[in-house]
């Protein structure tokens, strides 16, 4: 049980002070729980409840029937369960050792797998988020971005292709995603990256820049997009690390997600 929910019915007279303190207690401990795995890891089941953000296993440099394993935890655990990096040998593993009633689901681009009971659904949360990529190249990226947030509870806006080389391409996806009420702005790029900076400058949103290692020369591993971001002139621009979708998506998702909770409490 949440925190607020514990309020509510203390504020109701549903419970008394004492029941109260003692269910806030238990949820303390859970959001501290770990599930030991044999000895392989110790999953942080109620991460998203502590921190916001779910327990998420990546999946390269792991052995397939690891992650595997771990999904299959994950589920039992809370419902539901997602790996990113996943390559094909992964994806047959997860497969093949998966209860058939659970429901796997693939996004290619991201290189995502969820597992889930039947039935799960991911919350809405109310939050919002713009998504943008540079080139058709940064897609894979971008895609890591959508899947998260949307794991999250995110409502998801995006434009690909939309990169600086035309900066009129930006202008009218910008303009959409502004009318929808997004609250951050993710933007993937490569090559020279002014993409992120020229956003930053156009809009009254905090921009989050994920560099990619999509270029020529030195550029290809993502370091002068990296720099370049790092070098903004344009204030109110987070950079993540190179080729980290997963980490700028679950970063717009807590704004997003702080965002959409307070326009629920206005109501």
């Amino acid at each position: 049980m949440k925190t607020n929910e514990i309020l509510h019915k203390l504020k109701s007279g549903e419970i008394t002070i004492a029941a109260a303190e003692e269910l806030l207690e238990r949820t303390a401990f859970e959001r501290m729980k770990l599930r030991f795995v044999e000895n392989l890891a110790r999953l942080d089941v109620f991460r998203d409840r502590r921190a916001g953000i779910p327990e998420v296993i990546l999946a390269e440099g792991k052995k397939p029937e690891w992650v595997a394993k771990l999904l299959l935890v994950m589920v039992e655990e809370r419902g539901r369960a997602m790996a990113t990096r996943v390559d094909e040998g992964c994806l047959q593993k997860i497969r093949e050792v998966a209860p058939s009633e659970y429901r796997i689901q693939v996004y290619d681009e991201a290189r995502i797998v969820t597992v889930s009971e039947p039935g799960f659904e991911v919350a809405r949360t109310g939050g919002k988020v713009g998504l943008i990529a540079a080139g058709t190249a940064d897609i894979s990226v971008a895609e890591e971005v959508r899947v998260t947030a949307e794991q999250m509870g995110c409502e998801v806006h995006s434009a690909y292709d939309v990169g600086i080389a035309g900066p009129h391409r930006v202008l009218t996806p910008l303009e959409e995603m502004l009318g929808k009420g997004v609250d951050v702005i993710v933007v993937v790029a490569g090559m020279d990256a002014v993409l992120p900076i020229t956003v930053k400058g156009l809009v009254d949103l905090p921009v989050i820049g994920v560099p990619t290692s999509v270029g020529y020369g030195i550029g290809a591993k993502g370091i002068a997009p990296l720099l370049t971001m790092l070098q903004s002139c344009s204030p109110g621009l987070g950079v993540v690390n190179i080729d980290n979708g997963f980490g700028a998506g679950a970063l717009a998702a807590l704004i997003a997600n702080r965002v959409g909770r307070a326009r629920s409490r206005d109501r």
